[in-house]
């Protein structure tokens, strides 16, 4: 039987992170003396591996001030989640798609720029450790657009690119679909706008997580 395989971003697809990223990206700018960047610009860079993202934010920084801001963003995150201020709530409608997918015949897993301990630490808070069979992070892989995340997730699932779907709600989880020649398709709910999505390559993108169970079953 062809696995079918359905690999979810996290940050802005499974759960609303982005009070949580901005508070510790302004923590980490400040304490190095520069000036916290846009909000708006932070959100653009959620989903890239945290290097890269800084690097983005700070493209005037040289290597040592981009490594420093990284660690210090690493260290606020960790204080914020130690003292219970970390909020990444669940989409709405997040678990019954899951459930649907699941009854479909779909296996799930998880490709997101988030590390190790975040992507645990959100699957251990909302309880859905148990539901996924592969799990990739940025401490693993190249930052997307790079397809190392999905080509690992299919070869431990045992799918094949052609019965595997990327979902995402950034142009970097799109752009990694393409080139790992999976299905690509969007969600509007998260961080970047649909025609990014579909200009990054995006097949379909889903206004509402109940439209995600019809999509991939077509």
């Amino acid at each position: 039987m062809t696995t079918k395989l359905a690999l979810f971003d996290c940050d802005g697809t499974m759960v609303d992170s982005q009070h949580n990223i901005c508070a510790s990206m302004d923590q980490a700018f400040t304490k190095h003396g520069l000036v916290p960047p846009d909000h708006h610009l932070v959100r653009r860079i959620v989903g890239l591996s945290l290097i890269e993202a800084v690097s983005r934010l700070l493209p005037e920084g040289d290597e040592e001030t981009v490594a420093a801001v990284t660690q210090s963003y690493k260290d606020g995150f960790f204080e914020l989640r130690q003292a219970g201020g970390v909020h990444e709530p669940l989409y709405d409608g997040l678990l019954e798609t899951l459930e649907q997918l699941e009854a479909a015949g779909w296996v799930l897993g998880v490709a997101t720029g988030k590390s190790d301990r975040g992507l645990n630490h959100v699957l251990e808070i909302h309880g859905l450790r148990d539901r996924f069979v592969t799990l990739q992070t940025a401490d693993r892989h190249p930052s997307k657009p790079h397809p190392a995340m999905v080509e690992l997730a299919i070869a431990e699932a045992g799918a094949t690119p052609e019965t595997t779907a990327m979902i995402g709600d950034t142009s970097f989880d799109m752009a990694m679909a393409v080139n790992a020649r999976v299905r690509a398709v969007g969600v509007d709910w998260g961080y970047h706008d649909e025609q990014e999505l579909i200009d990054a390559g995006a097949e379909v993108v889903a206004a509402a997580m109940a439209d995600l169970n019809g999509i991939l079953n077509r």
